[in-house]
């Protein structure tokens, strides 16, 4: 069974703050495809990811959508509700399986408002989080699909234990915000290259080197930052 402590955030509380907070984390299945928030419902919980990722995306009135960010044991979905917002326009849904742990949204904000220790990592996420969306929409305008994939991919594999996603081309045409056909052909670029092997929607990283230098300089930003920001701290 997964450990609060498999999360980032959750491992660089102190010990006294994780064991306040204990009592009242739920572990729960976050399987592939659920909507853990829609655009503009009010938010009920905040979710730590231990295994699983959580993309965030901007859904359009037409239906179409793009990932703006991605979530997974480095962070906590549902910041608005302690940043006082309660709700967001973006939807929240699971990018690869596995679990969470859920917590209240009165609790977070209880903790948040305590200040210390707490409220400061709370917002250096935050920030490491708006940092990734930024990045994400220069990314998406300036550079491309190729680029764009091997960023997404350098980001998922970040936050799994194994260097490996299950996706269908189609859904990383609508986390992309781009054509299925743009995938399939950067996808192929990717394989006959050696990088990623890719058969029947499992996506596997064979070069991680080589996929980063075929990356934009947007992963590296987004890496950077976030390891400057959210010190990896060994659980307790």
């Amino acid at each position: 069974m997964p450990k609060p402590e498999q999360n980032h955030l959750l491992a660089a509380l102190s010990a006294a703050d994780l064991k306040r907070m204990r009592g009242k984390l739920e572990l729960v299945d976050m399987p592939l495809g659920e909507v853990v928030y829609e655009s503009g419902r009010h938010l009920d919980h905040v979710y730590f990811p231990t295994d699983c990722i959580v993309s965030l995306l901007y859904v359009l009135e037409n239906g179409a959508s793009a990932e703006i960010a991605v979530v997974g044991n480095e962070g906590v979905v549902g910041v608005s509700i302690f940043m006082g917002g309660e709700t967001t326009p973006s939807r929240a849904v699971v990018q690869s399986a596995g679990s969470a742990y859920r917590l209240p949204g009165q609790v977070i904000k209880d903790e948040f408002t305590r200040g210390g220790a707490m409220q400061h990592l709370m917002l250096r996420y935050t920030q490491s989080l708006i940092t990734q969306m930024a990045q994400t929409a220069v990314c998406n305008r300036h550079h491309s699909v190729d680029q764009q994939l091997c960023r997404w991919l350098l980001l998922s594999i970040d936050r799994l234990a194994l260097p490996q996603i299950t996706m269908t081309q189609e859904l990383i045409a609508n986390m992309l915000g781009v054509r299925r056909e743009g995938v399939t052909e950067a996808a192929g670029k990717l394989q006959k290259a050696g990088v990623i092997s890719y058969r029947r929607g499992h996506i596997k990283v064979l070069d991680r080197a080589k996929l980063e230098a075929m990356s934009c300089e947007c992963y590296e930003v987004v890496r950077r930052e976030t390891d400057r920001l959210l010190p990896i701290v060994a659980p307790h």
